[in-house]
Parts: C-alpha cells; structure tokens; sequence
C-alpha cells in the first residue's frame, strides 16, 4: 500500500526475511494449536502460518483501521509476532463482535496476536523507539468432528417444525403458507472465496456444522450464503436531549465546521424500526462453486444466536429530524449464513434467488427427457415467479422452456415477468414455437402483459423497436411466426399512437414539439416492420391527428432522407407519409390570414364551468380582456388549462379583495403564431419537393 495517509510503515518482503533457530519449529507449532482453539478451529483442523511482512514502524508511523485481504483460499485469520523492541505507542487495536482489544508488544519477550481476516484493527502511532512484527497468514486445513447425536436430533426436529408451521410476517395479522427456507445467520464476516464449510471461524463453524447435520438428519439441503443486514434504529446524539430538533435547536454556533458530526458511535440508540437482510452469493449444495444471487430474506425466514446490534457495522449513517422524519441511525453489518431448506422444495427456494440457474435446470430437465419432472418444478415457482427481476437475457432460455412444458398456464406464467424491450431478431425461433405450440389466444395475452403498464413508464421503453424491423422479417420466415409479427407490430403501434395523440394535443409547444420529435424513430421503426396492410392502417390513423403531429413527421422524414436508403424509404412507405404532410402544409399556407381585429382562440375544455367561462371568453372576437374573480382551486385549474394548450395568453393574479382576480389578456403571439407557421409550412414545402418529390 503506496497511500501513506492510510498507512505509514516500513515493509520488507517474506523473501528477504529467514526464519530459523531449533526450538523455532516447536515454538511455532505450539503456538499454531493454541491458536487453533482460541479461534474455536474444529480440533482436527490443522493451521499453517505463511510468512507476509516484516514491518518496522519508527516514531509517528500507523496503520489506520482497515480489513486484511483473503492471501489464499485457506486463509482464516493472520497472526501478529511482535519482535521484543523498547518503543512507546504503536499499540494494536482489534475490533470484532462489537468489543475492542487493545495489545502492547513487549521490550523484552516475543508476543503473539491472533484474529480472523475479517476483524477490523489498527496500529496506533508510535510515540518513541521502533515497532518491529512479522505478519503471517493463518491457513487452515480442514478437519472434521464428530457430533453429538442429542443436539442434533432436537434441531432436526426444530427444523420440521419450522418448514411445517405456517408463517406470519412482522405486525401481520393473516398466516402464510409454512416457509421454504431457513437462513441462520453467522457472526463473521467472509469473502466469495473465504466461503466454506472447512474454513469457518470461531462458533460459527461448531454451529453451522451442527445445523447442517441436522439439515441431513431432517431431509434438508444446506449452503452457505453472504448476507447483508441493515438496521434502522431511532436514535439522537449522545449530546442532545431526543425532543431538541423538534423545537429548532438544531443551529449551526457560529464558527462550528457544519460538516463536522459526531461520530457514529457518539448515538443513543432505541428502539428498532426496521430490519432487512438480503443474500448475494450463496455454494451450491454440492459444494462445486457458487453463483451471485439477489433473495430478499422474510423475518419469519431469519434466526441468529447474536443479534446484529452485537456486532460492528461496516457503515453507519445518521439523519438528523427532518420534519416528519429522521432522528435515525441505519448501520449495515456483513454477515455469513446457513440456509436451509427442505429436499423437496429445493427447486423453489432456490429459483426465488437465482430466475437464471432455475431456467437452466428447467432446460435441462426438458432436454434430458423429463418433462413431468420439468412441468412439477415449473409449477412450484408460481407464488413468487412473477416477482423476478426477470434479466433480458434469459427471455430465449424461458421461451424455449415454455414451449418445451406443454402447460400453457404455466408456460404464461414464465414469461410474465419479461418485458417488451427484451425482444430481439433471436427471438423469433422461441416466439414461434410458443405460438405453434398454444395458440395466437395464448401468446397475445403474454405479449399484452409484456406491453403492459410496468413498460409504459420505463424511461427507454421505444429502444427496443430498432430491433423489431428485423425481429418481424424473421417471424414471417416461419408460418406461426407471421401470427406473433402481427401482435408485436399491434403492441408497438398502439402505445405510439397513444403518444402520439397525447402529445399532439398537449402543451406547452417547446415540451410537446420535444416529446413529438422524440416519437418520430420508433414511428419510422414500425413502418419499417409493418405489411402493407398494417403501413395503410398507420397512414391512415396519422391523416387523423391534429396538424401538430406534423412537429414529429417532419423531423422523421428529414432524418429517413439522410439515414435509409431509397429501397427501405420505398418500402416503408415513407414517400406515401411525405406527400401527405405535404398536403397538410399546403393547406396550411394557403390558410386566409387572420382579420386585424379578429381576436377569438379556438380552445375545447374539459367540459366543467369553468372551462366553459374561459371558452366563452376565448371565443369573443372582440374581446380581449377578461378580470375573473376567483378562488385558488379555480385559478389553478385555469392555469393548467392555459398553459397545457399553449394558448396565446397572459394571465397574472390581482391580489386584492377575496377572492383575488385573475386576469386573462389575449397577446399578439396570435398573429405572429400563424404568419410563422405559414412561412414554415412553405419552407417545409419546398425541402419536400426537393428531398421527397412530394
């Protein structure tokens, strides 16, 4: 480590230190069984100490606190041996279970420290003289113990009790099904490749083999997973009354730092508000590997023989009182686990973590022969499937699944959890088979949940239609492929010609000509992978919109000029589009201009008293002002009205009497609105004769 803010020592390699002596083997070996037991080591593990350092620490030198990295897979600790060397300071503090140790080398005797690898600790700074250790790293090779049959057969039947018991969330009132699994969490912190059932420290390997003996005895699997538990605590700084921010005593004094806090300990803690533990990685019950994974654990799923609030968080953030929130303390702890769950539902506990390891099985059952097998593991994911974080990816592996089960309910249900913007041409050999296997009625109710409300807010929800021109080629390659064409074709028209008329009619114009110009690709995309019915279908639908839809056809067809070759303009129709926006414009500018003392606005409302008000005024030729009394709530729904039309108005409140009175003034944008939309309609006219022929 270069950062010498961090760390400030003087280091020398394993390579240039000898260690030797004859009663060095012998003292080392004693002192690796003792340790051994002290770090409650199963009795026939057995350790082996890997020189790492020599680090001499001279007067001011530290090491700030910090973990010790994983050297090796084997590695379960690092232990300390502290050359005799007269110095003051330079004291090691380890941290671990929420308590702190503090120990001083000797001037005259060599002294030995060990701790786990996942222990926090520090060197102070030396104050005089020098402090000189050997590190080592503690590797242990795996041993096995016997266990007592009396604990294990009362735990086996603990465990029947809890996968046979229905269970009951937290402040809930209605019992759930009994659960799927049972996640018993550690007291020490590990790594992906410090995870094992051999290198497991201190109690948490006397426990976890006790349970997962149990586990055995109980027709269960076990595996070991890596947690993350975070805790939300009322709580107030040890220096303020809990009531002082309630009552604005929360000022900076003048000339305090405002970024300076306490520290995250410096908090009285009360009562508990929220608890949530999640996994991320877990083994595989065989013990090859492992995989990431991403499970929410239920409190009624979760145990523990210490509590998080007995160990040392990782993080800890405080907010202060914010109103009608704060005066909270979260802390994040790392923390290892047992999960257990039943042989037979093995399947289940293990797709809610995992959509992609269960598809896979799926697929493997499938192709191995064993579809019932197949069908009945489908099936035991229903509860939750839907749940899923679904990755696009795995949408052809679910296809070919769904197909392959021969159940079309639970085929469905597979592929609920996808989404449109999934789709790609490599999906069209699955899409088919789907589709040959249960039916147009089966896939359109799969394909409307997957254009359903959960897409329509996704911030890129149209990405995907760069795709579909040749997703759609593929389909129609394939009879039942045309089918599955048609309803994607239907899905993606529908939710832009739903856009396209809201947006159309909406303003302000700067926000609706942004929200216009944005649909004209996917626009162009679905030309592109309609037939030549459904392209007359579109043309026909846009002849229908409001001259404002011409704010998205426009810049489309000045960028289709540019982009698409004359075959794919042709073939999209696309020189059919321009002619029509060419008509459109030429009605435009040929529009009679507007009498000098013609002052009415065409404007339609929502149909309430109001509206009808504004669109009496609106519709006066004459009349150019209007003072409306009105309470809040009215002039609310007024300005929206206004300002959604984009309509050419001022509108201010007079506050003055009750209610205050809103005044409606008619602008000359009026005018100049209308001679700048001719100028643009025959500028428009005359790049479309030019790039379109039109």
């Amino acid at each position: 480590m270069s950062d010498t803010s961090v760390r400030d020592t003087w280091q020398i390699s394993p390579d240039q230190i000898t260690l030797a002596g004859p009663s060095w083997p012998m003292l080392l070996n004693g002192v690796l069984e003792h340790f051994r037991d002290e770090l409650g080591l199963p009795s026939t593990a057995r350790l082996r100490a890997e020189p790492h350092a020599l680090l001499v620490y001279g007067k001011g030198q530290f090491f700030l606190p910090h973990q010790d990295s994983e050297k090796d897979d084997a590695m379960v600790g690092t232990l300390v041996l502290s050359l005799p060397s007269a110095h003051t300071g330079g004291e090691l503090v380890i941290e671990h279970a929420g308590q702190r140790s503090t120990y001083r080398a000797s001037k005259t005797e060599l002294t030995l420290v060990a701790f786990y690898a996942d222990c926090r600790h520090e060197v102070t700074p030396v104050r005089s003289g020098y402090r000189v250790t050997l590190t080592f790293n503690l590797l242990a090779k795996p041993g096995t113990s016997a266990q007592d049959t009396g604990p294990l057969t009362e735990l086996a039947q603990c465990l029947d009790q809890h996968f046979s018991t229905p269970a009951r969330q937290r402040y809930a009132t209605r019992d759930l099904d009994p659960p799927n699994r049972l996640v018993y969490l550690l007291d020490h912190e590990y790594t992906q490749r410090g995870l094992s059932w051999e290198r497991l420290k201190g109690a948490d390997a006397e426990r976890a083999a006790l349970l997962r003996a149990a586990a055995g005895q109980a027709g269960c699997e076990s595996v070991l997973a890596l947690a993350e538990v975070k805790q939300t605590w009322d709580a107030h700084p040890a220096d303020d009354a809990p009531w002082d921010d309630y009552y604005g005593h929360d000022e900076d004094e003048e000339g305090e730092d405002e970024d300076d806090g306490p520290a995250t300990d410096d908090y009285v803690v009360q009562d508990l508000i929220d608890d949530e533990t999640t996994l991320d990685w877990w083994t595989s019950p065989d013990g090859a590997g492992g995989e990431e994974i991403s499970l929410y654990v239920h409190d009624y799923e979760a145990c523990a023989s210490t509590p998080s609030a007995d160990l040392t968080p990782y993080e800890a953030q405080y907010e202060g009182y914010m109103g009608n929130y704060g005066n909270t303390l979260d802390r994040w702890y790392r923390r290892a686990a047992v999960v257990v769950w039943p042989r037979e539902r093995a399947f289940a506990a293990r797709g809610e973590a995992g959509s992609r390891w269960a598809l896979e099985e799926l697929r493997d059952r499938i192709e191995q022969g064993d579809p019932d097998g197949a069908r009945t593991a489908a099936h035991s994911l229903a509860p939750f499937w839907k749940h899923t974080g679904a990755q696009p990816e795995l949408l052809d592996c679910a296809l070919h699944v769904a197909a392959g089960l021969g159940v079309a309910e639970t085929a469905a249900m597979l592929l609920e959890p996808f989404q449109v913007g999934a789709l790609g041409p490599e999906h069209a050999g699955g899409l088919a088979a789907a589709a040959e296997r249960y039916g147009t009625a089966w896939l359109r109710q799969v394909v409307d949940g997957w254009f359903g409300l959960r897409n329509r807010y996704e911030p890129h929800r149209y990405e995907w239609t760069e795709r579909l021109p040749d997703l759609c080629t593929a389909l129609r390659a394939s009879g039942p492929g045309t089918a599955v064409a048609r309803l994607l074709f239907a899905g993606a028209w529908t939710a832009v010609d739903g856009d396209l008329r809201l947006s159309s009619t909406t303003g302000p114009a700067e926000v609706r000509r942004s929200q216009l110009e944005a649909l004209g690709l996917p626009l162009q995309r679905i030309l592109q992978a309609a037939d030549q019915e459904q392209r007359a279908e579109i043309l026909a639908a846009l002849r229908a919109q409001a001259d404002t839809v011409l704010e998205c056809l426009m810049p489309m067809l000045r960028r289709s000029a540019q982009a698409l070759p004359t075959d794919a303009r042709r073939t999209a129709d696309l020189d059919a589009l321009a002619r029509d926006c060419a008509d459109r414009l030429r009605a435009i500018a040929a529009r009679q201009p507007r009498a000098a003392d013609d002052w009415s606005i065409a404007c339609t409302g929502c149909g309430c008293e109001l509206c009808a008000t504004l669109e009496t005024f609106l519709g006066s030729r004459s009349r150019r002002v209007l003072e409306w009394p009105l309470a809040k709530d009215g002039r609310r729904h007024v300005h929206t009205k206004i300002d959604s039309a984009g309509l050419p108005l001022h509108h201010q409140t007079r506050r003055q009497g009750r209610p205050y009175t809103l005044v409606l003034t008619k602008t000359e944008q009026l005018f100049t609105r209308e001679q700048t939309a001719r100028r643009q309609a025959e500028a428009d006219l005359t790049w479309l004769a030019s790039s379109w022929n039109a």
